[in-house]
């Protein structure tokens, strides 16, 4: 085999690893967020969140994936100190993990509109 095939094979042969390697660590962290997490989707609009009550369980974790419909707006849980800036047409995750049971109340942070005082929502942690 001539040297030029032979660098060519190597180096083929190489690449073709490297993307197996990156293809198994992207599988394996799928599996981790999918095995440990709910991944609850959540569509923020003028003036709601859908859905707009949420329960958990003490020591969840939980992916909260937002899509914003028509307005950057915010999400803001007071009591966890939690805020995101949910972009329009991208999905934002925000993850958690309660630690305590309880009824934590969130809103939207960003003034989108005579109405915006009602877009608001709870998340209830149980036992």
């Amino acid at each position: 085999m001539d040297r030029a095939r032979r660098q060519f094979c190597i180096r083929s042969a190489c690449g073709f690893g490297a993307l197996l390697a990156v293809a198994a660590i992207e599988a394996r962290d799928l599996k981790n967020i999918a095995g440990n997490e709910r991944i609850i989707a959540i569509e923020a609009k003028k003036f709601v969140y859908t859905p707009n009550e949420i329960t958990l369980k003490t020591g969840e974790p939980v992916v909260l994936a937002f899509t914003a419909i028509d307005f950057m707006h915010g999400f803001f849980i007071p009591d966890m100190k939690i805020r995101a800036d949910l972009q329009p047409g991208q999905v934002t995750q925000v993850r958690l993990t309660p630690a305590q049971a309880g009824e934590y109340p969130f809103l939207c942070d960003n003034f989108c509109g005579s109405g915006h005082e009602e877009m608001s929502g709870k998340i209830i942690v149980t036992d």
